[in-house]
């Protein structure tokens, strides 16, 4: 079926699909080599190619656009993407920031939970003195990490591990701690609230999302375990549900009783990143 911007915008809308204009400006300059200010120029030109036909057909069932182009940008890199990893979003975009900025140089950095590798990934491609260990349960997923490690240039200060954190044994897993800090986007949404999410997000590993009855196992693993490989004076960063600051406070006054804990909001004000610093005399 032959498209315009125009028709395209109002086919996506129909799709029940949130910023169909900007989805529709992303399919045609992806799949038609036509440039925005061309389609701004004449929305209604007409596209007819069977390549974009599928692609808004599988859209239209909200399979999710950044999988349909196998790739998505973040934090000025491009990452590969598929059903083998959560996709990378902007409000993850916060913590990389924050660890850029913390960070000291030369710092030694384990990454939990990579998926796609974006944190780590990103956190190397602007610090070139740091390196990074990356913690991921899936092998399909790590490939991937390890892919867009490579892509990005940073394969050469990237450590993939394959290893499962909640089954403990850290120190195993992990000899070459202590680390600088500790970056993790771990599954935080409660198993309860994953039915009733958007469409597209059930086309994502379910394993990247469900953090149990409470969406904290992870990071109760991670306080518990893995905080004890971080240097005195070091940070661990979490990416947190909008409601879940409080619970983190809480479990970081349990497990790590001395520690500092800021709270940083993503653009729409909510609660997204929680920043740990441990006492000096850890």
């Amino acid at each position: 079926m032959p498209y315009s911007y125009r028709t395209l915008t109002e086919t996506l809308t129909r799709a029940g699909i949130d910023e169909a204009s900007d989805e529709a400006l992303l399919i045609l300059t992806h799949t038609c080599g036509v440039t925005a200010s061309t389609l701004f120029s004449d929305r209604d030109r007409i596209f007819d190619d069977e390549t974009l036909d599928e692609l808004v057909r599988r859209r239209c069932e909200r399979y999710p656009l950044q999988y349909l182009f196998g790739e998505w940008d973040f934090f000025g890199c491009c990452f590969h993407v598929n059903e083998h990893c959560l996709i990378p979003r902007p409000d993850t975009e916060i913590l990389v920031e924050e660890a850029i900025r913390l960070l000291p140089q030369g710092a030694h950095v384990v990454d939990l939970c990579t998926g796609s590798g974006c944190i780590a990934v990103a956190t190397l491609h602007q610090r070139l003195d740091v390196t990074v260990d990356a913690l991921e349960l899936y092998p399909e997923t790590l490939d991937i990490a390890t892919r867009n490690a490579e892509a990005n240039g940073v394969a050469n200060r990237f450590t993939p591990i394959l290893a499962d954190l909640l089954q403990g044994g850290a120190e195993r897993l992990l000899p070459r701690s202590p680390y600088d800090a500790v970056l993790s986007n771990p599954p935080y949404i409660r198993t309860t609230d994953i039915p009733p999410l958007a469409p597209e997000v059930h086309y994502e590993p379910v394993a990247a999302l469900d953090g149990g009855e409470d969406g904290l196992i992870f990071y109760r693993a991670i306080l518990r375990s893995y905080a004890p490989l971080v240097k005195p004076g070091g940070h661990i960063l979490f990416e947190i549900g909008y409601d879940q600051a409080n619970d983190l406070r809480t479990l970081v006054h349990e497990y790590v009783p001395d520690a500092t804990v800021r709270i940083l909001s993503d653009l729409a004000g909510n609660d997204r990143v929680v920043v740990i610093t441990l006492p000096e005399g850890a």
